[in-house]
């Protein structure tokens, strides 16, 4: 048997439609964003071809951050292009009970020592064992990494929980990303 939602969702999104984030649906995405550990971030090479990398992530609102190497492929990747694509997965037993993000948004490498300090302790929060790999440093920024913001312009809350398939589009204003 098909699952109607999947007949209702293919028809909502080859039309296009994408309604801006609820406050109902920002709450959802930010559980998930809490709950969740690594995200694969999709970044577009050179050549114009893809790369996935999973990644840990922090959040501060719809605000992500990662760190990255620096001279990694992600760096080089998004300072030829800052378009990015990225999923958050919860853990799940059986299929019915996947949950996630899905999102498309640009990414820009944090500037300036408060909001590098920022996502700094944000990671060490989430993150206590990264301190073992920049002790000595003394300060951020730590040597021989950068910290990436991906600022979220698309959302799709994916939820099998209400039935296989289920996904819902959310289209995210700069109001909201900062907020």
């Amino acid at each position: 048997m098909v699952c109607m939602c999947l007949v209702f969702q293919a028809r909502h999104h080859r039309e296009g439609n994408m309604e801006q984030l609820t406050s109902e649906a920002r709450e959802r995405v930010l559980d998930i964003l809490r709950q969740g550990r690594d995200m694969t971030l999709a970044t577009i090479r050179p050549d114009g071809y893809p790369q996935a990398t999973t990644v840990n992530y922090v959040h501060d609102g719809l605000k992500i951050y990662a760190v990255v190497g620096l001279g990694s492929q992600k760096a080089d990747n998004i300072q030829h292009n800052d378009k990015v694509s990225a999923t958050i997965n919860l853990p799940y037993a059986d299929w019915k009970d996947i949950q996630g993000l899905s999102l498309a948004g640009t990414a820009t490498f944090v500037q300036g020592i408060e909001q590098i300090d920022h996502v700094a302790q944000l990671l060490l929060h989430r993150f206590p064992e990264v301190e073992e790999f920049f002790t000595g440093t003394g300060r951020t920024p730590w040597q021989g990494v950068l910290f990436l913001r991906v600022d979220p312009s698309v959302i799709s809350l994916i939820d099998y929980r209400a039935c296989f398939g289920h996904t819902e589009l959310f289209g995210i204003g700069p109001f909201a990303a900062s907020h």
